[in-house]
């Protein structure tokens, strides 16, 4: 589990409790299996560039726009 996965678990799980989403909800909405989108925001899984420019479009953010909260404190 690296630490870039943990931070980007974190900002996607942030942003789904910010939209008061459930994991289902916006797993649906990226078309993505919930039990995957759970590994995600553990940062145990490592997305592929375009399985996070689905959670990105999902979340209703540009995929540098969620890339960028990555990199903040």
């Amino acid at each position: 589990m690296s630490r870039v996965s943990q931070i980007f678990g974190h900002v996607v799980r942030r942003r789904r409790e910010e939209l008061r989403w459930s994991q289902e909800a916006l797993a649906d909405r990226a078309q993505l299996n919930r039990s995957y989108l759970g590994e995600v925001e553990r940062g145990s899984a490592v997305p592929s560039l375009a399985t996070m420019d689905k959670l990105a479009a999902a979340l209703d953010l540009r995929l540098s726009v969620l890339l960028e909260r990555c990199e903040q404190p």
